[in-house]
């Protein structure tokens, strides 16, 4: 593999573990907090809202831990599609419905972020 694009692909990784995981937890930990804070949440339930948290913490570490480790590597990739339906999920299932204009570009790029990965790291799954 190119050496750029492997350094690449580990900054969106990275960054990924970041955006995700601090998302996650905020809305896995202060559940509260984040139905203030956030639109989509109203009228969803703290379970529900827990869930896409866990959800994202697990897409987050997945998208990192199997690279760095070495173990099971493919799983990245499992990990960046899961990232991309979540987003996928959020766009047509809140925003769009809801005439939420303004977060499309955010949502677009973290999507846009978990696709560079799985086809960065496509070459792990077809081995």
């Amino acid at each position: 593999m190119n050496t750029g694009l492997n350094i690449g692909l580990w900054i969106v990784q990275i960054s990924l573990l970041g955006i995700y995981g601090a998302y996650g937890i905020y809305k896995t930990l202060f559940t509260a907090k984040a139905k203030e804070k956030m639109t989509w949440t109203n009228g969803r339930s703290d379970s529900f809202i827990r869930f896409v948290g866990v959800a994202e913490i697990l897409g987050a570490v997945g998208v990192v831990l199997p690279m760095l480790t070495g173990n099971l590597p493919w799983v990245t990739i499992l990990a960046a599609i899961g990232l991309t339906i979540l987003q996928g999920f959020a766009i047509f299932t809140e925003h769009l419905p809801k005439k939420e204009y303004k977060y499309l570009p955010l949502n677009l790029y973290f999507a846009a972020m978990s696709a560079f990965v799985i086809f960065g790291r496509w070459d792990l799954w077809v081995q």
